[in-house]
């Protein structure tokens, strides 16, 4: 058995970190498509009328299974020592991006899940990293070169084509006194980006001296309880009667093994070994792999407006990719651009 184990070990230290960061993204990238398959299995089986696999039981009992996941791996970080070396200001920075990440950021996607396809979610997230870029020049200063700046604009401009060419469907809102129409599900999508992109920052403001272990522990255990007491004090007790339910736990169970168990520890294992500049090539990949994810998942064909958005996003994040090629590399006593836990979040949602 012993040597069987070793065999294992050896195997997996001769991946290179690229493969598990190509692997945890193939991952991620199906998390969404996986979570609509899992709500349409619930509809197929009512218990007294509910869907007992509903987008709130899911990012609850999904948030659990993460939790207890990722205390397996980093339970040893949880120590009266570590939390003594805590400021206060660690504390509200953990807590503002425990909210922002790990409980506003998930409802608004799986609400978005729930009112419009899977690939205008996949598409309308890319407008984080271009936020991200900017709020880091703007606040932090950061330094970059044209070619990022390039392709965060490109992708911009493809995330807001793929919203306004859309056509016209009922519970569309619209903004302006210009007639312009935009789906609740879209808005949505936008707004979680939007609440990733600001808590990354926040994290690269305060949060760069916390143990990542302790970092995503404290993220999804604040974000699980802030989302179910929001949640009860919206929808009552009745939203959560299923959520003790067999059925549920039977398939979430297979969700947390695919989705938190092989991502997490596929992407936590590549970050390991590579740097921000493989992170963010892996990452370009994420649009593709969710859009062909949903095809084959849930037969979704990307409409006209997808395609003609997603092509401009896909541009953008090959100029992006040039840029980050020629920016200059940091000598090995140079701290890194990125921490590790701005490169856990540089691939956005994860579906937990």
């Amino acid at each position: 058995m012993s040597k069987l184990i070793a065999r294992v070990k050896s195997l997996t230290y001769r991946i290179p970190g690229r493969a598990y960061l190509l692997f945890a993204i193939l991952i991620f990238a199906s998390a969404n498509s996986i979570t609509r398959k899992l709500t349409e299995i619930g509809a197929q089986n009512l218990i007294d009328g509910r869907n007992p696999i509903s987008f709130c039981n899911v990012l609850f009992v999904g948030n659990l299974c993460a939790l207890i996941t990722l205390s397996l791996i980093y339970g040893k970080q949880l120590n009266v020592q570590s939390f003594k070396q805590l400021s206060w200001s660690d504390w509200l920075g953990l807590s503002t991006v425990a909210i922002l990440s790990g409980a506003l950021a998930p409802a608004l996607f799986f609400i978005a899940l729930d009112l419009t396809m899977v690939n205008n979610v996949v598409l309308i997230g890319r407008i984080e990293p271009p936020l991200i870029l900017a709020l880091s020049i703007l606040l932090l200063r950061e330094r970059v070169n044209y070619w990022v700046i390039a392709g965060a604009i490109v992708s911009f401009i493809g995330v807001v084509l793929t919203i306004v060419l859309q056509a016209p469907e009922a519970g569309m809102m619209t903004m302006g006194g210009g007639g312009l129409q935009i789906g609740r599900g879209e808005l949505m999508a936008a707004g979680a980006a939007v609440s990733l992109a600001f808590s990354t920052i926040i994290s690269k403001v305060k949060l760069r001296q916390i143990p990542l272990g302790l970092f995503s522990l404290f993220r999804m255990a604040l974000g699980t309880v802030v989302f179910f007491t929001v949640a009860l004090k919206l929808y009552g007790v009745v939203h959560f009667a299923d959520v003790f339910s067999p059925f549920l736990w039977q398939w979430m169970a297979i969700y947390s093994v695919v989705i938190i168990v092989g991502g997490q520890l596929c992407w936590f294992t590549g970050l390991k070994t590579t740097d921000a500049s493989d992170v963010s090539l892996a990452s370009a990949f994420s649009p593709l792999a969710g859009i062909l994810a949903a095809y084959l998942i849930l037969g979704e064909s990307p409409t006209m407006a997808q395609y003609i958005g997603g092509s401009v996003i896909i541009f953008g994040i090959i100029l992006n990719q040039i840029g980050v090629a020629r920016m200059p590399r940091k000598l090995p006593t140079t701290p890194p651009i990125s921490s590790d836990k701005e490169q856990d979040m540089e691939v956005g949602f994860k579906g937990i």
